[in-house]
C-alpha cells in the first residue's frame, strides 16, 4: 500500500475506529465521616470548618476556637445525630453519591459516550485530588467537574474549585478541566424535582396546606459580597412551583443549618413551621431541593428536628419529600447536564463496543 493509499484509507475510517481520547466526570458532593464516631467526626470536623470558604474569620482567631473549644465539643453530639440516620450500608450520602455515579456512567453509556465516571467528597473520602490521581493512571486527559451542588456558592461550589485546583498546583501533568457552576434553573432538573413532589403527592393522597423548600443556609454577609446562591435558591423555588402550579401563597421557602452567631439567610426553617403550625397551618409537605442526596441535614435536622418542632407547636402531619437520590429522572437530567457541558471532547463508542446497560 502506497503512502496515499494509506493516508485516504485512515481518513475514510470513522472517528469511532480510532481511539476516542479518555474522558471523564467527577462527581463531587460535600462529604461525610468515614463513621457515626466522635473520633471520625473530629477528623471530618477538623477539614470540613477549617476551609476558609466555611468559616470566613481570620484562620490566627478561628483556629485556635476551632481546636481547642469546638473539636472538644462537638463531635461527640454530631456523631449521636450520625448514628440515628446511618444506613446499613454506611453513611447515606456516600451511600447515594456513590449510587448516582454508577448510574450515571451507565446513562451516558446508553447515550454512546464512552466516558468514565467517578464520585469524591470535597472533605473526607474519597478525596478529590486521590480520584484526579487515579482517572490520570488510568489514561483519562479530559476532566469534567460536576458538583452536587445545583445553587452555585462559594461556600461549596468554589471550594471544589479550590481543591481541584490545589491538586493542580501539585502536579505535573494536568488533565484538560471543565468545571459545572450551577444547573439550579435547568429544565430537566426542575422537571425531576417536581416529579418527586408529585409522585409524593399521589401515595400521599394529595397535597399538603402547605409545601415548604427548605434550602441550605449561608451567611448574609456571603450574599452582600457578591454571592449568587440567594437568588438562584429563589429561582429555582419559583420554577418548581410553576411546574406544580402552586399559587405564591401555597408554598414557603426557607433557609437551614444555621451555625455560629452571623446572621444568615432568612427565615429559618425550622423558626418558620413553629410558626406556621401556632397560626393554624395543620400540614405541611417539606423538601430539601437544594440537597441531591439525603444526608445529616435532611434526615435528622428536617425530618427528626424540624418535624418534632412542627407537631410540638400544634401541627398535626408532617410529611417530608426524600431528596432525589437514585431516582431515574434525576439520573437521566444528570446525564443530559453532562453531555451539554461534554460537548466538543470526542467521546464516541469503539466501533462494536455496546453501551453498558443502566438499571433502569
Amino acid at each position: 500500500m502506497t503512502a496515499v493509499t494509506a493516508a485516504a484509507s485512515a481518513a475514510d475510517r470513522s472517528p469511532t475506529d480510532r481511539a476516542a481520547p479518555r474522558t471523564a466526570v467527577l462527581l463531587c458532593n460535600l462529604g461525610t465521616p468515614e463513621s457515626p464516631t466522635a473520633p471520625a467526626l473530629r477528623r471530618y470536623l477538623a477539614q470540613f470548618l477549617a476551609d476558609p470558604r466555611i468559616v470566613e474569620i481570620p484562620r490566627v482567631a478561628w483556629l485556635p476556637i476551632l481546636h481547642g473549644i469546638i473539636l472538644r465539643i462537638r463531635p461527640a453530639k454530631s456523631a449521636a445525630k450520625y448514628a440515628s440516620i446511618w444506613m446499613t450500608e454506611g453513611s447515606p450520602l456516600a451511600v447515594w453519591t456513590e449510587r448516582q455515579a454508577t448510574l450515571l456512567r451507565g446513562w451516558l453509556g446508553e447515550a454512546g459516550l464512552r466516558v468514565q465516571v467517578r464520585h469524591a467528597m470535597r472533605y473526607g473520602q474519597p478525596a478529590i485530588a486521590a480520584q484526579l490521581k487515579a482517572l490520570q493512571a488510568e489514561g483519562v486527559d479530559r476532566v469534567l467537574v460536576l458538583p452536587l451542588y445545583p445553587q452555585y456558592s462559594g461556600t461549596t461550589t468554589a471550594s471544589v474549585s479550590d481543591d481541584v485546583c490545589a491538586y493542580a498546583l501539585r502536579t505535573r501533568r494536568l488533565p484538560e478541566l471543565r468545571f459545572v457552576n450551577s444547573y439550579h434553573d435547568h429544565p430537566d432538573y426542575i422537571g425531576a424535582l417536581a416529579q418527586s413532589v408529585r409522585a409524593h403527592w399521589q401515595r400521599e393522597g394529595g397535597p399538603a396546606e402547605q409545601l415548604v423548600m427548605s434550602f441550605h443556609g449561608i451567611p448574609e454577609r456571603a450574599v452582600r459580597l457578591g454571592d449568587p446562591y440567594q437568588q438562584e435558591c429563589l429561582a429555582t423555588a419559583a420554577l418548581l412551583a410553576q411546574e406544580l402550579g402552586l399559587a405564591p401563597e401555597r408554598y414557603r421557602v426557607t433557609f437551614q443549618s444555621r451555625f455560629g452567631k452571623a446572621k444568615w439567610l432568612e427565615p429559618y426553617t425550622e423558626p418558620t413551621l413553629i410558626e406556621m403550625a401556632k397560626g393554624g397551618t395543620r400540614s405541611v409537605d417539606v423538601m430539601c431541593p437544594g440537597f441531591t442526596s439525603d444526608c445529616l441535614e435532611t434526615l435528622e435536622e428536617i425530618n427528626q428536628e424540624a418535624r418534632e418542632a412542627f407537631l410540638h407547636a400544634g401541627g398535626q402531619e408532617f410529611r417530608y419529600i426524600p431528596c432525589l437520590n437514585a431516582d431515574n429522572a434525576w439520573i437521566t437530567a444528570l446525564s443530559r447536564i453532562a453531555q451539554q457541558h461534554l460537548a466538543g471532547w470526542e467521546t464516541g463508542m469503539d466501533r462494536g463496543t455496546q453501551a453498558p446497560s443502566s438499571s433502569r
